[in-house]
């Protein structure tokens, strides 16, 4: 008899996971590939590769938010070679505005990071928001996963516009917001509540002088005033200029101190268990709505369901849960009174 095509397709997918985990260039590209093919006839190989990955997935994540011209992509550049400096396999997931024609990444996969792209120890891999306008697609989550299974760190800068783009705190461990002084922005985000989210504030542009000096003591006193993410903590205000290179070793400490604070205290796996069930939850509910995600219970029993099985993919879960609620949903309604 011939061999089941599935069978044989799982297997493949599980030995591109090995070599995604051995930190292949070659394997990366074509696991990020798989997982963005959503073709039905793909749909148990592309589970499978999560699920092989899963396990793995330890690399440091890092959202990069701020309003565009803020100086995001320099900075990003910045950060990528300071870690090269020290060692470090670094991503960079890039969400970029769609197409409204072709429905992919407008900018696609340019060179925004300067010569560090071509480094062998850096992946950069450019996303469509597709659908989200200042959030995260679909793909954003399984993308990152491949990429936090093979580097130390991985990056996710967002397209930098909407108070929607706050869904990528349900990805990363750690987020930065990057500001640019006398731009108007500050008080703005605070009324819109950003910045209760971020773990870690930088001032760009400090060539600006007394203006960007201004706007980090705005930004201080902001945070002693509103509420945070995180009670307990106090997020760093550091100023620097990315395009001078000024500020960036700071930087990069600031982020590994962090790394050390999350894991000491166990917030971080808090986190990353509370993002997996926002990211899948969101995942239902832009599929089927809150009342199809309201077949699966209330929160109690849908986060029993996501926990039942810790082991398994993200991509999985929504799998299994999306199957039950299209069960219930194509269910006859019940008729009260007689005929």
């Amino acid at each position: 008899m011939p061999a089941d095509p599935d069978a044989a397709s799982i297997a493949a997918a599980r030995a591109l996971a090995e070599r995604v985990c051995r930190g292949e260039r070659s394997a990366i590209s074509q696991a990020l590939n798989a997982v963005d093919d959503s073709r039905a006839s793909h749909r148990e190989a592309r589970l499978a590769l999560l699920d092989a990955v899963a396990p793995s997935v330890k690399g440091v994540r890092i959202g990069v938010t701020g309003a565009p011209g803020a100086g995001k992509s320099t900075l990003l550049d910045a950060l990528v070679s300071g870690l090269r400096e020290r060692d470090r396999s670094v991503g960079v997931l890039a969400v970029d505005p769609s197409s409204q024609r072709t429905g992919g990444a407008l900018l696609g996969d340019r060179m925004r990071l300067g010569s560090s792209a071509r480094d062998a120890g850096v992946f950069l891999r450019s996303l469509a928001a597709r659908d989200q306008l200042g959030g995260l697609s679909e793909v954003t989550g399984p993308s990152l996963d491949i990429l936090s299974a093979a580097l130390d760190f991985v990056f996710v800068e967002t397209v930098g516009v909407g108070q929607s783009e706050a869904q990528v705190i349900d990805v990363v461990d750690t987020l930065v917001f990057v500001a640019q002084p006398a731009a108007g922005d500050l008080i703005q985000f605070m009324k819109a509540g950003i910045l209760e989210w971020p773990d870690l504030f930088f001032v760009n542009k400090s060539d600006l002088g007394d203006v960007a000096t201004r706007a980090a003591a705005e930004l201080r006193a902001g945070l002693d005033l509103g509420h945070r993410r995180d009670p307990d903590r106090v997020p760093p205000v550091l100023i620097g200029s990315a395009r001078d290179g000024i500020g960036i070793d700071a930087l990069i400490d600031e982020l590994e101190a962090h790394t050390r604070y999350l894991a000491a205290s166990g917030l971080g796996e808090v986190r990353r268990r509370e993002g997996r069930l926002a990211r899948i939850e969101h995942a239902l509910r832009m599929r089927y709505g809150r009342f199809g995600l309201a077949k699966l219970g209330g929160a109690a029993d849908f986060a029993a369901l996501v926990e039942a099985d810790p082991d398994v993919s993200a991509d999985r879960v929504i799998d299994a849960l999306s199957q039950r609620i299209e069960r219930a949903l194509a269910q006859p309604r019940e008729t009260s009174g007689g005929a």
